[in-house]
This record gives structure tokens, sequence and C-alpha cells, in this order.
């Protein structure tokens, strides 16, 4: 436990001089910050008051267990979390154990419109809250892969995660500014996409820009590289549901 421990040390201790860690809200233009922090002109409210509604749906309801969703302040700034029979689980992934376990109910999905509108209205109830995972414990082994995934060169163009949002973040690559490729924002509504997106659907997007073999949705290596992540923005706030070009 002690040795762990250590090395659950040595790793943040990594992850806090790998670079100066800005909020991904600093590397948008002054436009989108804008937007993104007025709910009357952010296309993602949609999804939130859609899973504000999904909340509250039904015989057997997230509120018959939980009460009113504000009672999910601070839930999605501790998440990715180990459970209790040792799976690391994401926001999405928390839910669809809930809908299975609890409801007996047949999953969502990733990428399907409630799942996002569910994430999406719960992570809001933590927005400007600063992120608090744990990195010790049963934590420190899905660390490591994370941090391992990160740092690993990958794909035909042979980069590492780090040799864009370490090295060069702040820069500019093909008219948008390179951040320091943090989860605080997902779901997050990207123009490009027109749609709200979740993390590891950008994590895909990412894998194919350096040629890499493109991960399923909730992977194990996804949710590893999540969490460490969420590690690196310690300290920093949601920012869900985020506005990204």
């Amino acid at each position: 436990m002690i040795r762990r421990a250590a090395a659950a040390l040595l790793l943040l201790a990594g992850v806090a001089a790998a670079a100066d860690i800005r909020p991904s809200r600093d590397f948008l233009s002054p436009e989108l910050r804008a937007q993104q922090d007025d709910p009357s002109r952010h296309p993602g409210w949609l999804w939130v008051e859609e899973g504000e509604a999904l909340w509250a749906r039904g015989a057997r309801s997230c509120q018959s267990c939980h009460g009113g969703i504000e009672s999910m302040a601070g839930v999605a700034a501790r998440y990715p979390a180990v459970a209790t029979d040792g799976a690391l689980l994401n926001l999405e992934g928390r839910i669809e154990r809930c809908r299975t376990e609890q409801q007996g109910e047949a999953p969502f999905g990733y990428e399907s419109e409630p799942l996002l509108s569910l994430t999406a209205a719960i992570a809001q109830r933590s927005r400007g809250m600063p992120m608090s995972v744990a990195t010790d414990g049963a934590a420190a082994p899905f660390l490591e892969r994370g941090r391992a995934f990160y740092e690993t060169r990958q794909g035909q163009l042979n980069l590492a995660c780090g040799q864009c949002h370490d090295d060069n973040a702040g820069r500019r690559l093909r008219g948008d500014v390179i951040s320091n490729g943090l989860g605080t924002g997902y779901p997050a509504y990207r123009l490009e996409w027109n749609t709200l997106g979740s993390l590891h659907r950008r994590l895909r997007a990412c894998s194919l820009g350096v040629r890499a073999t493109q991960l399923s949705l909730g992977s194990p290596e996804y949710l590893a590289l999540e969490l460490y992540l969420a590690a690196r923005a310690q300290g920093l706030p949601v920012e869900a549901p985020g506005l990204r070009r």
C-alpha cells in the first residue's frame, strides 16, 4: 500500500511538472469563451435541458433515488473513479451502470442522445467546481496506464499526446489553438461536429489525426487516459458542457 501511494505521488509530481497547465477556456477565442459562458447562446444547453427532463422521467427515474438533479453538484469533478468492484468508470459509465443495475433498463449506449443529455445535465451541476479525482489506492494503476498512453508515440505520424498538448500548447494548428488537452469541457458542443459529443469521441478524432488505431468508445485505454487527463486538471474548473471549435 505504501509503495503504491508513493508511486501515485511520483506520478502526480510528473503531471504537475509536465507543463504550465491552464484551463481549456484560456485557449478559446474571446467570442467562443463568451458564447460558452452564455446559456442563451450555447447550443449545448439543449442537451442539458433534455437531460434534466430525463432525470425526472418515469416511475423508476433518477430522481426517485437521488432527489433533484441539484444533488449531483460536484459529482462530475470526481470522475473517472474506481467502483467497488474495481472497474474504472467515467460519468457515462456510472450512468449506464445505474440504468442497468438500479433501473433494470437497457443501456443507452455511447454517443446516444439520452446518454449525452444526462451526462451534460449532471456535469453542468459541477460547472466552475475544481477537478478532484482520486489518484491513489485503487486508482493508481489506472493512472499509470493513462500516463503511459499519454506519453507513448502512436500512429503513422509517431506522435505522443504531450508533443501537442505540452510542447506546443498555445500554438496554432489549422486555425485552432492547441490547448493542454484537458477533458474538463466534455461532453462538449463542437462546431465541426454541429452537435454534442463525448470526450471519447474527441479522443478517437485525435487517434485518427495521428493515423493511429481508433479504439472503441469506453475502451479501457481511453478510460485510463481520461483519468490521467483529469489528474492533469486537478484544481481547474469543470467547464461542461463546453463549446469547442
